[in-house]
């Protein structure tokens, strides 16, 4: 199989089986949004929205938060990974908004990513669910998933190589669905420990599970 046949029902998969797939964080505005990315790094998105209903009460806006110290958003943040750092990194990139962008969140990459505690990956993430950009943001699961069913090569070392070769090979308006196929698919399906090839499928055309059965 080439890789136009394996992209091309990779998407026809998905479009029937996840057609309105979308992140799982909780949020109400795109600062909402960015906050929760943001404390999502190396943490579940379950244990994110687990706190910040009580984070946004104490804190809706780029406003409010930017008059808060660390120590203040630390009170709601403790319990994700990075506490202190994601605290911190919150009450900066709040006061950078107010600061340079009226108080709100930029629709630019390179905006964002100036942003204290926003990375490529955090940029991206914004850019596609936020602004519905073309933008594939590739964690943990999108690279994994990537690579096993065989829409990257080993080449393809680094985050932003998977990236690249994503969105060489998807088209540009399914892009922001086809992020969350793979990060949902990995996160209840495809596993980093124990892949549930028996509940997939992708089984017909993916290159981890053919390898599997040689």
């Amino acid at each position: 199989m080439n890789k136009k046949e394996r992209y091309a029902r990779f998407i026809a998969y998905f479009e029937k089986a996840m057609p309105e797939a979308e992140t799982e964080l909780h949020y109400a505005t795109p600062f909402q949004l960015l906050c929760a990315v943001i404390l999502s790094a190396q943490c579940t998105d379950k244990r994110v929205n687990l706190i910040t209903p009580a984070l946004f009460a104490a804190f809706p806006t780029s406003e409010e938060m930017a008059k808060a110290t660390k120590e203040d958003v630390l009170e709601y943040v403790r319990s994700v990974s990075y506490p202190n750092s994601k605290a911190e990194h919150l009450v900066q990139m709040s006061r950078m908004l107010v600061e340079k962008h009226g108080g709100e969140v930029p629709s630019d990459f390179d905006a964002l990513v100036a942003l204290p505690g926003v990375g490529r990956k955090t940029a991206n993430v914004m850019l596609s669910v936020a602004f519905n950009q073309t933008a594939m943001a590739v964690d943990t699961h999108v690279f994994r998933l990537s690579h096993r069913i065989g829409l990257v090569t080993d080449k393809c070392t680094t985050p932003f190589a998977v990236e690249k070769e994503l969105v060489k090979n998807i088209p540009a308006d399914i892009i922001p669905r086809a992020h969350h196929w793979l990060i949902l698919h990995g996160r209840y399906v495809c596993k980093s420990q124990r892949p549930n090839c028996t509940g997939c499928g992708l089984t017909d055309f993916c290159k981890y599970y053919s390898n599997k059965k040689t």
